[in-house]
């Protein structure tokens, strides 16, 4: 599994859960399949654009602040 995959997947389960919101029910509001979601959080697949647009949504998530890597504190 790459890195970047896993983040993406660990930023939208824990938004879905910070919300209560459980991953059948986030699959009506976004029209991704359970399954999808399931893959997605555990940072296997390879979501789509399009896929990543439809789950962000419902969720309140600008799509810019998933794909976005962490910054790192600088060395002082």
């Amino acid at each position: 599994m790459r890195k970047e995959a896993i983040e993406i997947g660990e930023k939208l389960r824990e938004r879905r859960r910070l919300l209560g919101i459980k991953q059948p029910e986030l699959a009506f509001l976004s029209g991704v399949s359970s399954r999808t979601i399931q893959q997605v959080e555990n940072g296997r697949g390879n979501p789509s654009l399009e896929t990543l647009f439809q789950l962000a949504d419902p969720l309140g998530l600008r799509l810019e602040l998933i794909l976005k890597e962490p910054q790192k504190p600088a060395d002082q």
